[in-house]
């Protein structure tokens, strides 16, 4: 009987381990992503649209053709090899020279160019045709995110930005976060605010970029359209199902490249229309008087926001940036220097640094993260920056120093100097 216990323990044990291994094999059961790649995907997808479709028959039609070239051909070579060998006395052939196989290795590759040219080409001109568009998007990026305005077609003015929605807690590290919080079948494949479009309808997506390369795509509508700086493409797609439908950018273009995924929510007609009329109202809703005068604790308090949505990836929570890669906003001279010089670095980046520039936020979203950053961690500067500052820094009247906590009259005129004397005292204090 005194063994008895020994072995309960370890049997109690045993069981505790494989229920444990259970659970983390379920935590860890993957699903096919929604309307992104699916679980031990090997081939391209069918698709959505027209040319998807076209492109995954294009892709077939090439393998069959490579895979009987290579039969006809190896099956020669083998054949010739076996029922030829020396061993059984074949005679090598005397002959240099034959106007009949020099015409046969002529005329049969190019009838095989031709076969797979012919609809390819048929194809890659479908794909450039953007005329008659229903729908006109501008899509732009950003390090690391992407911006999108409604330029033509229901829901013209509507604009936003699309950032990765999955928590920052557990990117890059999932596995320690699954009991908490599971990191779910469409992890770095989120957003907080999708593209919505109508279902058949053509949408046009204008791409261009602030800073780098990056590049739009969407696997299921067979989309893949660079992003550039300075220039503008374009691409098109017909979305034939009601669905949501995920991309990433496809361009290497920083230490976030992983982190900028693209979702496109494909809805009906009726729902689109509702969409449209909630983001018209919600969009006039959140209008801001630029000219509005805030105090600092609403500042600060609006900054943390913007901050949590756009900075913390790179410069982190607790604004000790990345050692040796991003440097710290904690203490740094930029934001406890002149706030000229924070606003210079904010609005157009640095240049040879992964600081990328951030003009597309709004003046009032500007003036709240430089304020934030100014006051908070061990920053105590007491200064802010008012959102008229930041629509008169735009335009080359640039800040001779941020309002005091206690904020001045509305009317009180701010001291300005130009750009050029703003950028020597920003390059001096960083």
């Amino acid at each position: 009987m005194n063994f008895a216990k020994p072995l309960l323990r370890a049997a109690t044990k045993a069981s505790a381990g494989l229920l444990c291994a259970a659970t983390a094999a379920s935590a860890w059961a993957v699903n096919d992503s929604i309307g992104g790649p699916k679980v031990n995907q090997l081939n391209l997808p069918y698709g959505v649209t027209e040319i998807s479709k076209a492109i995954y028959d294009l892709h077939i039609w090439v393998m069959i053709v490579c895979v009987v070239i290579f039969v006809v051909v190896f099956g020669v070579m083998f054949y010739s090899v076996f029922a030829h060998r020396k061993s059984k006395g074949a005679i090598p052939a005397t002959w240099h020279e034959s106007v009949k196989v020099e015409i046969a290795w002529t005329i049969v590759p190019f009838i095989i160019v031709i076969g797979l040219a012919l609809p390819a080409t048929k194809t890659v001109v479908a794909m450039k045709d953007t005329t008659n568009s229903d729908l006109t998007i501008k899509a732009t990026g950003y390090q690391w995110r992407w911006g999108y305005d409604y330029l033509k077609g229901e829901g013209e003015g509507i604009s936003f930005i699309s950032s990765l929605a999955t928590d920052r807690n557990i990117v890059g590290n999932p596995v320690e976060h699954i009991a908490a919080k599971p990191a779910g079948d469409n992890y770095l494949m989120e957003v907080d605010h999708p593209v919505v479009v109508p279902v058949n309808k053509k949408v046009r997506i204008i791409t261009t970029a602030d800073d780098v390369i990056h590049a739009w795509a969407i696997p299921q509508f067979g989309v893949k359209q660079d992003a550039i700086p300075g220039f503008v493409r374009d691409t098109w797609f017909k979305a034939e199902k009601i669905g949501v439908y995920r991309g990433q950018c496809q361009e290497l273009c920083g230490k976030e490249h992983a982190f900028m995924p693209i979702v496109v929510d494909v809805r009906s007609a009726e729902d689109y229309s509702k969409w449209v009329d909630e983001q018209q109202k919600l969009a006039a809703a959140q209008k801001e008087d630029p000219n509005k005068t805030w105090v600092l604790s609403d500042l600060v308090a609006r900054g943390e926001k913007v901050y949590s949505t756009n900075c913390v990836a790179c410069h982190q929570a607790n604004g000790k940036g990345i050692p040796g890669a991003i440097p710290a906003l904690d203490g740094s001279k930029t934001a406890t220097g002149p706030i000229a010089g924070h606003l210079l670095t904010v609005l157009n980046g640095r240049t040879g640094t992964a600081m990328a520039s951030w003009k597309q936020l709004s003046d009032t979203e500007i003036a709240a993260v430089v304020t934030y950053e100014r006051n908070s961690w061990g920053n105590k500067v007491g200064d802010m920056l008012q959102p008229h500052q930041v629509t008169e820094a735009r335009s080359g009247k640039m800040p001779d120093g941020g309002t005091t906590a206690a904020a001045p009259a509305a009317d009180a005129p701010a001291v300005k100097t130009s750009q050029a004397d703003a950028t020597r005292r920003a390059n001096k204090a960083i």
